[in-house]
């Protein structure tokens, strides 16, 4: 079978951001459009949260399975079932007359996303083998994930405003579409193993149960708290289902999840870090949106353009410097050079006043956040540096469910630590405003202390795969690649 040409290479590639994209515009496009949504349904304060509690249970719950469905049944067709239900889901949230129509939808949705999303990362990485082609793979890869967010927030507010809550979801079915026809067009079609190398029905249930309800009892956490009876039993209870997952893997002929990969150092501590680093980074949107709009007084679309720097500076780094970079340094550099841009801005997040003027005290947090365009195709190069190719899809996977799971943890944590300190603050007598903004200082503060531990972990744990190794990996594909034509 010939080898996908350069150009067919790009163009699965643009396919596979684009899906990615449509997924990620979604979540924080419903995070704008929440207050609307709660008044056209007549939605419960509590109730609200589950239109985004749903989805996240479902997608963070399914990441791991759909990863390993990927390399069992071909990661094309889990893609593109992927972006079906998707989208069809989004229809039904679009149309959705009752809050449990609405949940109901956001969890299918949550579900399409995870099919999507979990493989989507295993195809870049065998779709471009060599690291140079691969670095800049991943760039553009990190960049369709940063800027998603910041576009989703100026995007939501706009179509919340002018057309209606509605027209967040039914949006997404032109754009569904039309993602389905090219991948189908344009990706290459694989096989997968079959189900039989690797249908591990006592493992999938006991991950899935164990991963979804791990999510579950973060997300809650605003609600009941870190350390309430019913948090304690439902972490107690993901840990134990966890722990059995991990012992049947141990033990079972054809796993879902394949211990080896834990192995390379590389592997788990990626995994580790980013959970650190992300959950210091999604607090960071959360919390720096609610300093704008509560302290500064900005409306939801001033808030998305007013974090749109920081996008352009992730999308002009990673597409532009992050894989000469790591072809030159090596991921572990790259890395740890990203996390101290983001640690100097905590620097100034820590001294955000009352009275803060955006040009002062917002912009410089908003470039200095570039180094996440060093820190996402660093950290995806190093997760994923021993899949093997019929491994691919669970390393994917397995790299999205951490990613997930350490935004889950960092949001809830970060925000419940903000909320008590404003607290404190306002029973001993400072104004409201004063009180909120010493509470998100408080959130970036332990952010800033999450981002100074991955950058330990990262310089202890992480190694530079030797420079005469990545040499002749090049040379012996660029060989092949001759042979070929």
């Amino acid at each position: 079978m010939d080898a996908p040409s350069p150009r067919s290479r790009g163009l699965a590639l643009a396919v596979l951001c684009a899906g990615t994209l449509m997924i990620i515009l979604d979540g924080s496009i419903v995070g704008v459009a929440l207050p609307a949504i709660q008044d056209g349904l007549g939605f419960s304060a509590a109730g609200l949260t589950w239109t985004v509690n749903a989805y996240m249970i479902a997608f963070g719950g399914l990441l791991l399975l759909a990863g390993r469905l990927g390399d069992l049944v071909g990661r094309r067709t889990v893609f593109v079932a992927g972006l079906g239900v998707f989208t069809a889901a989004s229809l039904l949230c679009g149309v959705a007359t009752t809050p449990a129509m609405l949940v109901a939808a956001r969890f299918l949705q949550g579900v399409g996303g995870a099919l999507a999303s979990a493989v989507a990362l295993g195809m870049i990485v065998t779709l471009f083998p060599a690291p140079r082609e691969r670095g800049r793979a991943l760039g553009a890869f990190a960049f369709t994930g940063s800027t998603g967010a910041s576009i989703g927030q100026v995007l939501g507010g706009v179509l919340t405003d002018g057309l209606g809550w509605h027209w967040i979801f039914i949006i997404n079915l032109p754009i569904g579409v039309a993602a389905i026809v090219l991948a189908l067009l344009v990706l290459p079609a694989d096989r997968g193993l079959g189900l039989r190398a690797g249908a591990d029905a006592t493992g999938a249930v006991l991950g899935t149960a164990g991963l979804m309800l791990a999510v579950y009892a973060i997300v809650q956490t605003g609600a009941h708290g870190w350390t309430s009876a019913r948090t304690l039993l439902l972490g107690g209870g993901a840990v134990v289902l966890l722990a059995a997952f991990v012992a049947r893997q141990a033990v079972a002929a054809t796993p879902l999840l394949p211990l080896r990969m834990f192995r390379t150092r590389n592997v788990w501590g990626a995994n580790a870090v980013q959970v650190l680093v992300l959950g210091a980074l999604f607090s960071f949107q959360f919390l720096i949106a609610l300093y704008l709009q509560r302290v500064l007084g900005y409306g939801a679309s001033e808030t998305g353009l007013a974090m749109l720097p920081a996008a352009l500076a992730i999308g002009a780094v990673s597409l532009g410097l992050s894989a000469r970079l790591i072809a030159r340094f090596g991921e572990r550099t790259v890395l740890v050079t990203g996390l101290a841009m983001l640690l100097a801005a905590r620097f100034f997040l820590a001294r955000l006043p009352v009275d803060g003027e955006y040009a002062a005290h917002v912009l410089p947090i908003m470039l200095l956040s570039g180094g996440f365009g060093l820190v996402m195709p660093a950290l995806a190069g190093l997760g994923m540096s021993a899949a093997r190719p019929e491994d691919a899809g669970i390393a994917s996977g397995l790299f999205n469910t951490t990613q997930q799971v350490g935004a889950a943890l960092g949001v809830a944590a970060l925000t419940t630590l903000a909320g008590s300190r404003a607290t404190v603050l306002a029973r001993d007598g400072h104004g409201p405003l004063d009180a909120l903004a010493g509470g998100y200082r408080w959130g970036f503060g332990a952010g800033a202390a999450l981002l100074a531990a991955a950058v330990i972990l990262a310089l202890l744990v992480l190694r530079r795969p030797a420079p005469a190794a990545t040499e002749k990996f090049e040379t012996e594909n660029a060989t092949e690649k001759e042979t070929v034509r």
